[in-house]
């Protein structure tokens, strides 16, 4: 397995799916503090519930919003290079779903259709 500095490495980092498709950010890490060889990483966690360890700030921004966070498993990520691929679509681990409601609003705009 490659070790990886988890906080340069991965957070804050772009959460590609396996399209390709930016959907979120990197926001908060779980880890396993308690595994036999040692600690490791068991999950990302992205959406504005998981701002809420990120200072004052990010708890206000949290408490802004739904508070709703996305857990994806750390055995759907793919390859952790400049992104973070992960292995499903946006819309299976629950990711996007602004970017989907917003599109047709975005597509009227010039310049706005991909």
């Amino acid at each position: 397995m490659t070790e990886i500095d988890i906080g340069l490495g991965v957070l804050d980092h772009q959460l590609l799916d396996c399209d390709g498709r930016r959907c979120g950010k990197v926001d908060d890490l779980e880890l396993d503090l308690e595994h036999a060889d040692g600690p490791g990483v068991t999950a990302i966690l992205a959406g504005p519930g998981a701002w809420r360890s990120r200072g004052r700030l990010g708890r206000l921004a949290a408490a802004k919003t739904d508070g709703s966070v996305v857990r994806i498993l750390w055995s759907e990520v793919v390859e952790v290079e400049a992104g973070v691929r992960l292995a499903r679509a946006a819309a299976e681990y629950g990711l996007a779903w602004v970017d989907d409601a917003l599109r047709s609003f975005v597509e009227r705009i010039p310049g706005g259709k991909l």
